[in-house]
């Protein structure tokens, strides 16, 4: 029988490109012996297999599905599309590359009329039962119906078959196939997709979520850095939806914890030898980890955690050059600065990237026009959505209203160097639409006008990657770009 479905219980090796990096991280924390919620995964050949069926699962895929579910039931005590103590799942997206927020993600699924009242009866509170059941309602009918009116089945394993399709055929959406052409992702076959059971950040007044960096993705310093939203579940931080706190909340709320987080943070960074991105829940008082993954910085950070890297033994100077992206290299080589004397119309948290000045625009369609027609362009919104992406690649700056330097837009800007200010307030959009402006996306602060006027002072960190190349660098190096810097850094080429 050929498999369909593995378990993610950390017994068995499996590959990045067989599984996708969502489950291998999974099944690798699992094997740590990490407080991982039980999962499992349809690997990334189980997309292709699915597209060629005619967007259809096969018979003896479902079998199995239904199989892996039966081990969920066993794992956590609960029952799938059935009472007294319902079993909720996540089904997740996970190519081989990481490609955050370009694929669909379905939570709280498994519930119905009947099942709510279960679930009122099991845990006495009703408004979290009604909370997790609107929740799964608003997603299903976005991302699986596509009509933000529709209602899901009222069949549970009718969700689940639905659900993964849904998600498999997010692999050929419009941002994610705009995202893979940006980062040069065409050789990937596909996406795997993770059911995993579900932990609940919006279980009570002792829950939560957050995001952990083990360093600065801004400024790449060797200190863990993060979001933390209470009572709330993982969309709501990575999706800007909502401006989070900081990780010191997380500690003073929960120290214990914060403690145990630390550890994990030190033991994941350890395992994967670069900088962690890991996203937990806290569930009534109780620590999960639901993902690891090797974070996304600016280009300041990655030269930092490079040379970091090296001192610390964990790399060689080759491979810290060979983790250097060319829009990295790029965006390092711009070397202006802003002219602190102009006038400050707007501020927010910077993601540790470069400057770019522009037309702020809000309206997606005429962003592109205005872009396609030559016009730098800012790209203002209260909080972006994946949907965005096509056009923030468009765009010379983000800016938003809402969302912490782990949501969508940090995410998204960070990891191609595109100047961002994230968490600017309500009402920024309407102070900077139509005006020429300029993002400082270091510092936080959004200047009227055209600021660029100064030089940046050369980073000590950058001295000593050059370094590290072998000079003279050919023309077509990604690394090309920083050429022109070594002579003033002292670097003999």
């Amino acid at each position: 029988m050929t498999p369909h479905v593995y378990p993610l219980d950390g017994t068995v090796e499996h590959t990045r490109a067989d599984i996708g990096g969502k489950a291998f991280s999974v099944n690798e924390m699992r094997r740590l012996g990490l407080p991982v919620p039980p999962a499992f995964v349809l690997p990334t050949a189980e997309c292709a297999q699915y597209r060629n069926a005619g967007n259809t699962l096969g018979a003896e895929a479902w079998d199995q599905i239904v199989a892996a579910i039966g081990e969920l039931e066993s794992a956590t005590g609960r029952q799938f599309g059935r009472g007294p103590s319902p079993l909720l799942v996540s089904v997740r997206s996970g190519a081989a590359e990481s490609m955050p927020g370009m694929m669909d993600t379905v939570l709280n699924l498994g519930l119905n009329d009947e099942l709510v009242t279960a679930l009122t009866a099991e845990s006495g509170d009703e408004a979290w039962a009604v909370d997790t059941w609107h929740r799964f309602r608003e997603s299903y009918a976005t991302i699986v119906a596509g009509d933000p009116g529709a209602e899901p089945p009222a069949d549970p394993w009718q969700q689940l078959r639905t659900a993964i399709g849904a998600v498999f055929q997010s692999w050929d959406s419009t941002r994610a196939v705009a995202y893979r052409h940006r980062h040069g992702m065409e050789n990937l076959s596909g996406t795997a997709v993770t059911v995993q059971a579900m932990v609940f950040g919006n279980r009570d007044a002792d829950s939560g979520t957050g995001v952990l960096f083990s360093r600065n993705p801004s400024t790449g310093a060797a200190e863990p850095t993060g979001d933390w939203l209470a009572r709330a579940q993982g969309e709501e931080v990575v999706s800007g939806a909502r401006t989070p706190e900081t990780l010191e909340a997380f500690a003073v709320a929960h120290e214990e914890l914060h403690q145990e987080l630390l550890r994990v943070s030190s033991l994941v960074e350890h395992e994967l030898r670069d900088m962690a991105d890991i996203e937990f829940t806290v569930e009534s008082g109780r620590l999960y980890v639901l993902q690891s993954r090797v974070g996304k910085r600016s280009p300041a950070a990655a030269v930092r955690i490079a040379v970091d890297l090296v001192h610390e033994g964990t790399i060689e100077r080759a491979e810290a050059v060979e983790r250097m992206s060319g829009e990295h290299a790029a965006r390092l080589a711009d070397t202006n600065a802003i002219d602190a004397s102009a006038p400050v119309i707007a501020s927010g948290t910077g993601i540790g990237t470069g400057i770019a000045s522009g037309i702020a625009v809000t309206d997606l369609d005429e962003a592109e026009d205005r872009a396609a027609s030559g016009v730098d362009v800012v790209l203002v919104r209260g909080m972006t959505a994946p949907d965005d992406v096509p056009t923030m690649f468009q765009s010379v700056a983000v800016v938003t209203e809402t969302g912490g330097p782990t949501s969508h837009a940090a995410l998204v800007c960070r990891e191609i160097g595109l100047p961002c200010v994230v968490g600017c307030g309500e009402g920024t959009i309407s102070a900077l639409v139509g005006k020429l402006v300029t993002v400082d996306g270091t510092s936080g602060l959004i200047y009227e006008g055209v600021s660029g006027t100064g030089t940046a002072s050369i980073d000590p960190n950058l001295a000593e990657f050059l370094s590290y190349l072998s000079w003279p660098v050919p023309a077509e190096h990604p690394l090309a770009p920083l050429a022109h810097l070594a002579p003033t850094m002292g670097v003999a080429r």
